[in-house]
């Protein structure tokens, strides 16, 4: 007699689970579709945590600490809730070239954060990108998705500001 294969439990009864495990399902719950189901969760909810990433492991049947691996090796997931805010500086060769590392530590300064967090208040989060494919304009930062060509640290800091003060 075979056994039957249980899937996990949802983590919430929150309907963004349907969308994940369908995901899954059109996948046929194969390990492959690790990487496009996390992506559904970050799109779903934001951000990866812990329990998300142990019920894509679990539906998956692959170990935690790969899926972990996976959510940790690419820059694209994030594992904590993001800003109401979100300012990306290009950290790619022709960026870093221009000045990028520069307008990275300015922004740095101003919010008292490192890149890769959020400002303790959620409004921020600041975010190193590498390559978003805008070389002949570097060095480039994006404001909530929108690119800003040849940056520079007066309209950096002005922007954080107007993100920052009330």
């Amino acid at each position: 007699m075979m056994a039957t294969l249980t899937r996990p439990q949802l983590p919430s009864t929150d309907k963004r689970w349907m969308i994940v495990q369908g995901t899954m399902r059109k996948h046929g719950y194969s390990r492959n579709a690790l990487i496009e189901t996390l992506h559904t969760v970050q799109q779903s909810f934001g951000f990866l945590d812990k329990d998300a990433i142990r019920f894509v492991a679990a539906s998956l049947q692959i170990p935690p600490s790969q899926a972990y691996g996976v959510a940790t090796f690419y820059h694209l997931f994030q594992l904590r809730p993001p800003g109401r805010h979100t300012c990306q500086i290009c950290l790619g060769t022709a960026c870093y070239i221009n000045g990028a590392e520069r307008l990275m530590g300015h922004a740095e300064k101003q919010l008292g954060i490192q890149a890769g967090e959020t400002t303790p208040d959620g409004e921020v989060s600041l975010l190193a990108v590498r390559c978003v494919g805008s070389c002949s304009f570097a060095p480039v930062s994006i404001f909530d998705e929108q690119i800003h060509s040849y940056s520079k640290v007066e309209a950096l800091d002005a922007q954080l500001k107007a993100w920052t003060q009330p």
